[in-house]
């Protein structure tokens, strides 16, 4: 598989679109971390992600819409608008996401939320 920062985190965005669990997994070292910007870390490791990225899945209009990416060294930064099927209902809600690869994979990651938007 390709190993350079740009086409892991484009496997990373088919996979999570596709709702393909174990093919998004594969994208990130068994010890990788998400955290959000800042702040608390949401997960580390293969064992804390999967029910989060399943609790996503589970969502039927779930899809990430890339806006803008930028590449520099290792680190690859994505802006993205998430459709969402949020408990108040369908909508949408910017995101951007800080990864940071070390051979072949996603070491760490960062999520800035923005706004929620219901249709």
């Amino acid at each position: 598989m390709p190993t350079q920062p740009l086409d892991v985190i484009q496997r990373q965005l088919s996979a999570y679109n596709a709702k393909d669990i174990n093919g998004l997994l594969a994208t990130y070292a068994v010890d990788a971390e998400q955290y959000t910007l800042h702040g608390e870390r949401l997960a580390k490791g293969h064992e804390e992600m999967r029910p989060r990225f399943l609790a996503r899945f589970a969502e039927p209009d779930l899809n990430a819409r890339l806006m803008s990416r930028t590449v520099m060294g290792n680190i690859v930064v994505d802006f993205e608008s998430i459709t969402r099927n949020f408990s108040e209902g369908s909508g949408t809600m910017e995101m951007l996401c800080i990864y940071e690869i070390k051979n072949g994979l996603i070491q760490k990651v960062s999520f800035a939320s923005g706004e929620k938007r219901l249709n």
